[in-house]
Formats: C-alpha cells, sequence, structure tokens
C-alpha cells in the first residue's frame, strides 16, 4: 500500500476548498397550505449530510421536517420548526429523501429556504495529517458562516416584510380616520346649522 506523499495531500485539501460550492446546494420553495414537498440525495455508506433551514414567510412562520433513509427509517424529525439543522452519517447506500411538510396548515402558503451539503467519504479518511484536519475544519467553518448569512438575509426579508405590511395598514387606518373625522365635523355644522335657520311662516 503506497502512500500519499504530504504535498499532494496538501493540494489535494486545498483544491477541495475551491470546490467546495459545488457540494453545497440552496433552495428557496414555496409549500402549499395542506402539502409536502420532498427532495432526494443520493449517498454512499459513511457520506455526511447537512440540512439547514428557515421559515421566511406564511403563518407562524413553522415546518414540519423529517429525514429518512432508503428503508423509510425516519432519521430526524422537527416538528412546527421556523428555523433548524439536521446532520446524518449515512449507514447504507442509497436515497435518502427529506420532506418539508405545511399539513398542518388549512388556508396559509409557507416560503422556506434551506440548504444541503455534505461530505463524501473517501478511504483513508480516518487518517489524515494536521494541515489536512485543519483546512477541512476551516471549509466545514465557511460553510457554517455561508449558512448564517443565508439565515440572517431570510430573516431580514420577513421583518422587512412585516414591516411594510404594518405601515400599509397605519397608513389606511390614518385615512380612515380623517374620513371619519371630516364626516362627523360635516355633519355637526349641518346640525348646528340648523338651529339658526329662521323658519317662514307662510
Amino acid at each position: 500500500m503506497h502512500k500519499i506523499p504530504y504535498t499532494h495531500r496538501f493540494f489535494a485539501c486545498f483544491a477541495l476548498i475551491i470546490f467546495i460550492p459545488a457540494l453545497v446546494s440552496a433552495h428557496l420553495i414555496e409549500i402549499v397550505s395542506g402539502h409536502k414537498e420532498c427532495f432526494f440525495e443520493d449517498l454512499h455508506k459513511q457520506d455526511k449530510m447537512t440540512v439547514t433551514y428557515q421559515v421566511g414567510g406564511g403563518g407562524h412562520l413553522d415546518i414540519d421536517f423529517w429525514l429518512t433513509d432508503p428503508d423509510d427509517h425516519v432519521l430526524g424529525k422537527q416538528v412546527r420548526q421556523s428555523t433548524g439543522s439536521l446532520s446524518i452519517t449515512a449507514q447504507k447506500d442509497g436515497r435518502h429523501e427529506l420532506c418539508f411538510s405545511n399539513q398542518m396548515s388549512a388556508i396559509t402558503d409557507k416560503i422556506v429556504s434551506f440548504n444541503v451539503h455534505g461530505v463524501i467519504y473517501v478511504q483513508g479518511d480516518d487518517i489524515v495529517a494536521p494541515v489536512e484536519r485543519e483546512i477541512r475544519s476551516l471549509a466545514n467553518g465557511l460553510l457554517t458562516v455561508k449558512d448564517e448569512q443565508e439565515y440572517i438575509v431570510v430573516r431580514e426579508r420577513t421583518h422587512r416584510n412585516t414591516a411594510e405590511s404594518t405601515n400599509s395598514r397605519v397608513k389606511w387606518w390614518s385615512i380612515l380616520q380623517a374620513v371619519v373625522l371630516f364626516s362627523v365635523v360635516g355633519w355637526q355644522i349641518y346640525y348646528l346649522k340648523s338651529f339658526f335657520e329662521v323658519k317662514r311662516v307662510i
């Protein structure tokens, strides 16, 4: 068994960081009330996968999420959460399913943003040089930062929509109040004026 030269390992790990975006997929979906949306990832044994999600709009900003293996065994489930993360290590080859469910809602659609990223298992991963371990740790840190940035973007969009909706309601309520006020003033003027009218008797 030939040992891979140290410099080759270093450049291989450096290339891994460069191509990390290829291992990450981001999605923004709308889930209709009373329905669910499912996605699939084909994994090999010992592959690692992490799913992070954030509800960006709709109702109470909650969603049901679960992940199953090729035998339909539930590997993780989160109920009525607005944000969450789930990591697994595949125990067998096959298609793994991840689902978002809005079946608890009868009238409100939900907007969900989620990321799927993973680490492909390679024989010999258990024996790595310290610099390789640090580079992989840095790569995982970069993925975490990316997820946090997307989380902040979704939250900012949600708060902006809430603020705009509130401003719109305040505006129309103020207009309604002005219309009612002028109507009452007009009626009062007309009513008081009737007291001072001289009625002519023929």
